[in-house]
């Protein structure tokens, strides 16, 4: 099993940024890749960023050249910088963890709003 808790959530004036981070604990060793997913109310969840052990990026192509991935092995944690936030960025973001078997573990979610 792994754990998964998030923060850095919040408010934040379009064109502004945030830094979210997810700390993961337990199963530490048997995870490949983690990333970060969204879910607009209304919407269905969707993956936003993805980086794997070897270091390997993935972006959904609403974030691209604005968000960026980083991943600390020694601490277990994954942390997802926001910059030139807009609108249509508000949603709870969730982090997310693969294991080598392909089994998901998900955080408790953390609201971003992006609002005037």
């Amino acid at each position: 099993q792994v754990q998964l808790v998030e923060s850095g959530g919040g408010l934040v004036q379009p064109g502004g940024s945030l830094r979210l981070s997810c700390a993961a604990s337990g199963s530490i060793f048997s995870i490949n890749t983690m990333g970060w997913y969204r879910q607009a109310p209304g919407k269905e969840r969707e993956l936003v960023a993805a980086i794997t052990r070897g270091g390997s990026t993935h972006f959904a192509d609403s974030v691209k050249g604005r968000f960026t991935i980083s991943r600390d092995i020694a601490k277990n944690t994954v942390y997802l910088q926001m910059n030139s936030l807009k609108p249509e960025d508000t949603a709870v973001y969730f982090c997310n963890a693969e294991n080598w078997s392909r089994v998901h573990f998900w955080g408790q979610g953390t609201q971003v709003t992006v609002s005037s």
